[in-house]
C-alpha cells in the first residue's frame, strides 16, 4: 500500500521546485502501458502545461495542496470556463471529458491526484491548439 500523506505531498513539491521543468510526477500506476494512469503531480508556478485534449480520455484533477486554475478552451482557442482549485476554498477538482481542450496555470506551489486512462501518449502532440501554443 502506498500512503499520500504530507511527507509524500512535501517531498514531491520539493522536486518540483528543483526541476527545470517546475513539475514533478509520482506515478502510482507500475508503467505506461498500465490502463488507468494514477499519479501526483506537483507544479511550481512558472510551469507550461499547454493547451491540449485527449481525443480518448477523461481526464480528473483533484487538489490537495496549493491552487491551480483549469481553464477550458473552444476550438477557435477563446476560454469558455476556467475554475480554481483550492483545498482551502472548497473546490477540489475538475474531470475533463475526452476531447475537451485544456490546461492548467498554476497559482501557487500545488500538488495534484491526475487520473486518466493509459497508455501514456507522448504529449499527443497533434492535440496541442495551434492557436494558443505557448
Amino acid at each position: 500500500m502506498k500512503i499520500i500523506d504530507d511527507k509524500l505531498v512535501d517531498a514531491l513539491a520539493v522536486q518540483a521546485k528543483q526541476s527545470p521543468r517546475l513539475r514533478m510526477n509520482y506515478n502510482f500506476h507500475q508503467s505506461l502501458e498500465d490502463k488507468c494512469h494514477r499519479f501526483l503531480n506537483a507544479l511550481e508556478p512558472g510551469t507550461q502545461v499547454p493547451v491540449h485534449h485527449h481525443p480518448t480520455k477523461d481526464e480528473t484533477f483533484v487538489i490537495l495542496k496549493g491552487r491551480v486554475k483549469v481553464l477550458i478552451y473552444n476550438d477557435e482557442g477563446e476560454v469558455v470556463e476556467s475554475c480554481i482549485l483550492s483545498h482551502e476554498d472548497g473546490v477540489y477538482g475538475a474531470d475533463i471529458p475526452k476531447n475537451v481542450w485544456h490546461r492548467l496555470e498554476c497559482l501557487e506551489p500545488c500538488v495534484l491526484l491526475e487520473c486518466k486512462e493509459g497508455p501514456f501518449v507522448e504529449h499527443e502532440v497533434d492535440g496541442i491548439l495551434e492557436i494558443v501554443r505557448s
